[in-house]
């Protein structure tokens, strides 16, 4: 494709819809006790700045770490020192809980077996009055601390991927439907108005749609939302402190966002609230695709995408800090994270970020491309080059984007970010620097720095109400274009042409051209 033989895709001038919130209402994080440590919390509050998410989920609330129930002497209780420090510090970083009801306290669990490195347990409640009354506990608590209007708002899931033997005994679906039936009725108890949910199941488990909207419907048991996961990566391919795994195409992720409102339609669920709980490429904490251009490339599509799809999909997740499969043992290891540890910026933060700053009305869409307004004559552009997954044809050096966009006023200045694998690319640095494991400060800084998206500007003309925007994109490359019109103030005595060296016509003021 080139610009000079290529029709320019024609943005109506007419917004065709506002651009949802659903792809930021949520993001993932590591086990809850690690929103303790500073390196998480500087994390957050950094993503917070940039990207704004509302609520953020992770696992292992009633998890031993968290030191929530507490047995001693035969006697327990209930501790929310941590649980209170934690939540807290979301609030004041402007994110709320999504709150996931797990794992399994040791002291309360019917058996030994666990997940992860820091040993989640996964076992039923040995004794199920007790489970109810902890549930009761922890929300009674929330709702005495936070107030019932507050909590009311948070969204309450109850475990976590039941349909798999690593997160629940046996993936045993009888069990996990009464621990819903308990939990569920439970935090009702508490306040009629406190919103609950689940399952949160894994993808390729569509077939448990059907029984539980059976069982919650036939026994009557609340339910306010549904949610599920959504991976399209295959089987692991482990190496040492590693691991590769083939990709779907991205609309395998648009196909699985859609699939609970399709399984539910004509039950008693059809028409709940969807949310994609966890998201992601790979569903492993060490796949270096995480890491790298080609995932932004490779995401935009979906993130752009899934906004008319489902009420919420959270990226899993926004940092580093995670340690499901041990401490890691480099910077760059293929986390999960937006950003690294020491908030490094990966490319698909970027993407983040540029959506971010969309326009609140939708122009256009296409496979390359959003575009949308502001209410002050601003047009964004969001485009890619698409990628197809290891299936998918190899990526080309460059793709072509070429747009007729909507402006006001004689000219617009033209403002443009890149990340590519050159550009805003931190772990191509990493990759030149020799890949070290524990870089020091100095080369922290650095890797910062080319971090950094790549930015151009200029001044464009426009023509009969239109301006003709044509991109270049590199291999892998995501870029933000935000167009700006402008109307040229006169500075009585002000003469460019006086000044030495400036020869660019566009530096004249339009009285002062001849």
């Amino acid at each position: 494709m080139s610009f000079a033989s290529s029709r320019p895709i024609v943005v109506p001038g007419v917004p065709i819809g506002r651009l949802s919130e659903s792809w930021r209402h949520c993001v993932g994080t590591g086990r809850l006790n690690l929103a303790l440590r500073a390196d998480y919390q500087e994390s957050l509050a950094r993503v917070q700045r940039d990207i704004g998410f509302r609520y953020i989920r992770g696992h292992g609330l009633l998890s031993d770490d968290m030191g929530v129930h507490r047995l001693s002497e035969g006697i327990t209780r209930y501790s929310f020192t941590y649980v209170d420090q934690v939540f807290d510090r979301f609030l004041e970083l402007g994110i709320r809980p999504f709150v996931e009801l797990g794992f399994m306290p040791t002291a309360l669990a019917s058996g030994d077996d666990t997940v992860f490195w820091w040993k989640g347990n996964i076992t039923p409640p040995k004794d199920w009055d007790e489970w109810a009354a902890l549930v009761r506990a922890v929300v009674r608590h929330l709702v005495d601390r936070y107030g019932v209007d507050e909590v009311r708002t948070w969204p309450i899931e109850v475990w976590n991927e039941p349909n798999l033997v690593n997160f629940w005994k046996d993936a045993d679906q009888e069990a996990y439907f009464r621990l819903y039936e308990t939990t569920a009725r439970t935090v009702k108890d508490v306040d009629a108005g406190l919103q609950v949910g689940g399952p949160a199941i894994s993808p390729g488990s569509d077939q448990w749609w059907e029984p539980f909207a059976e069982f919650v419907t036939r026994r009557d048991v609340p339910i306010d939302f549904v949610s599920r996961h959504a991976y399209s990566s295959g089987p692991a391919q482990h190496v040492p402190f590693g691991t590769y795994q083939a990709l779907g195409a991205p609309e395998t992720l648009l196909d699985q966002f859609d699939a609970p409102r399709k399984h539910l339609a004509g039950t008693a669920l059809a028409g709940l609230p969807v949310h994609i709980t966890e998201y992601n490429s790979s569903y492993r904490p060490d796949n270096p695709i995480h890491d790298t251009a080609y995932h932004a490339a490779y995401l935009a599509p979906v993130l752009t995408g899934g906004t008319e799809l489902v009420d919420s999909y959270s990226y899993w997740t926004f940092c580093d800090v995670f340690e499901e499969d041990n401490v890691p043992t480099s910077l760059f290891h293929g986390g999960f994270g937006l950003l690294t540890h020491r908030q490094v910026p990966k490319p698909t933060y970027h993407l983040y970020t540029f959506m971010a700053r969309m326009g609140s009305h939708v122009l256009a869409r296409g496979d390359d491309h959003l575009v949308c307004a502001f209410d002050d004559g601003r047009v964004t552009v969001l485009a890619w080059q698409p990628v197809g997954g290891t299936d998918g044809p190899a990526a080309s050096e460059r793709h072509d984007v070429r747009l007729s966009v909507p402006m006001t006023g004689p000219r617009a200045f033209v403002r443009r970010e890149r990340v590519n694998e050159h550009d805003g690319n931190a772990f191509g640095a990493w990759r030149e620097l020799g890949r070290p494991r524990s870089p020091d400060q100095r080369t922290i800084e650095v890797l910062r720095d080319c971090a950094r998206p790549a930015v151009e500007h200029r001044s464009q003309v426009v023509s009969d109400g239109r301006l003709v925007l044509d991109l270049a994109l590199s291999r892998h490359e995501v870029t933000f274009v935000e167009l700006t019109p402008v109307h040229e103030e006169e500075h009585v005595g002000l003469d460019d042409r006086r000044l030495l060296g400036v020869s660019d016509d566009r530096l004249v003021a339009p009285h002062e051209r001849t």
